[in-house]
């Protein structure tokens, strides 16, 4: 039950890192090329926001005690679109959302993705994320205290 969850929130994990890091780093850049205050302009602090919330859920599964999968699912999927982007970058291009239909929040997105990958940061990100799933104590369940069991014992638990 414990890596069911732990691959529900490398899902979530992924979604975070691809579309709010993606909408928050093209509105960042939007606002330093403009010379925008971010004190005045509340996308922009949005944006600040956002990356805070992704860093903070991305170190939280780096060093909390979850499945490991919740770290794989986003490293796979990170890498795997470096390599497809180092193999070819049409290809990798063609799978951001594009397009008349697509939302505008969700294009700039996908502006700021390709802009995080072809920097090299989802490589970055799909490295470190990578790294919890090779320590086998993270494969492991917690082991449980001597003294938690003889109290459940004494209590019928």
């Amino acid at each position: 039950m414990r890596h069911f969850f732990g691959l529900l929130l490398g899902v979530v994990v992924a979604a975070a890192l691809l579309l709010g890091g993606g909408w928050a780093s093209q509105e960042l850049v939007r606002g330093a090329a403009q010379i925008v205050d971010p004190a005045k302009d509340t996308r922009m602090l949005i944006a600040v926001g956002a990356m805070a919330v992704v860093g903070l859920l991305l170190g939280l599964v780096l060093v909390g005690r979850v499945s490991p999968l919740a770290t794989f699912v986003p490293s796979m999927a990170l890498l795997a679109w470096t390599v497809v982007y180092v193999l070819d970058v049409s290809r990798a291009a063609s799978l951001v959302p594009t397009g008349p239909s697509v939302q505008a929040e969700l294009l700039q997105a996908g502006r700021g993705m390709l802009m995080l990958l072809s920097t090299g940061v989802y490589a970055l990100l799909g490295v470190a994320l990578f790294l919890p799933v090779l320590m086998p104590s993270r494969w492991a369940r917690p082991e449980r205290d001597e003294e938690e069991e003889e109290y459940e014992e004494s209590y019928g638990f």
